[in-house]
């Protein structure tokens, strides 16, 4: 099983990029939960989502405790919110930065990935709505979805609310970011 868990903050979209990645997954055959945890904050306070990813049924509730991927959407979370912990060894951090993973995760030994999603967002959607271009990144990173399925992820999520500019816009953010990797 892949656990995947999402810091950022309220308001920057972490509940509807855990949905999109198991829509995604879904899409692919996968078995996939995604589920929230917060209480009462509000926007701009730390939020934590969960996705786990599997080929078999997923019985388990939990949250995770040791991902395989951390996905961080504020890059101050990194000092203020514990967001490393419980990392295994071989973990990969995806972070919207557009540093030097080690000037962002400073003695951190697992692999990080630095995409500079909010300067994505801003360029091609024209608001900081990260969450679409953080799709990108985690697809080309993880490899555990495919491109194409998380475009339909995107267009079945937004579809419910915005019109087909706003949607092309979000895919061309994903695509933008996934491109934005380097290894």
């Amino acid at each position: 099983m892949e656990k995947i868990r999402i810091h950022g903050r309220g308001g920057q979209g972490n509940v509807t990029l855990a949905e999109l990645i198991a829509m995604a997954a879904f899409y692919d055959g996968k078995q996939t939960q995604a589920f929230p945890f917060f209480g009462v904050e509000r926007k701009g306070a730390p939020v934590v989502a969960f996705v786990k990813i599997d080929k078999d049924f997923i019985r388990s509730r939990e949250q995770i405790y040791e991902p395989d991927y951390i996905i961080i959407q504020d890059p101050s979370l990194v000092k203020v919110a514990n967001v490393l912990d419980g990392a295994k060894k071989n973990a990969a951090v995806i972070i919207n930065s557009n540093k030097l993973p080690t000037e962002v995760c400073p003695g951190y030994s697992g692999k990080v990935y630095c995409v500079p999603v909010l300067e994505i967002a801003l360029k091609i959607i024209g608001k900081p709505i990260i969450n679409t271009a953080m799709l990108g990144s985690f697809v080309k990173i993880s490899r555990l979805i495919k491109l194409d399925s998380a475009k339909k992820a995107i267009r079945e999520n937004l579809g419910e609310k915005y019109d087909k500019e706003i949607i092309d816009k979000n895919i061309k953010a994903l695509e933008a970011a996934y491109n934005a990797v380097k290894f």
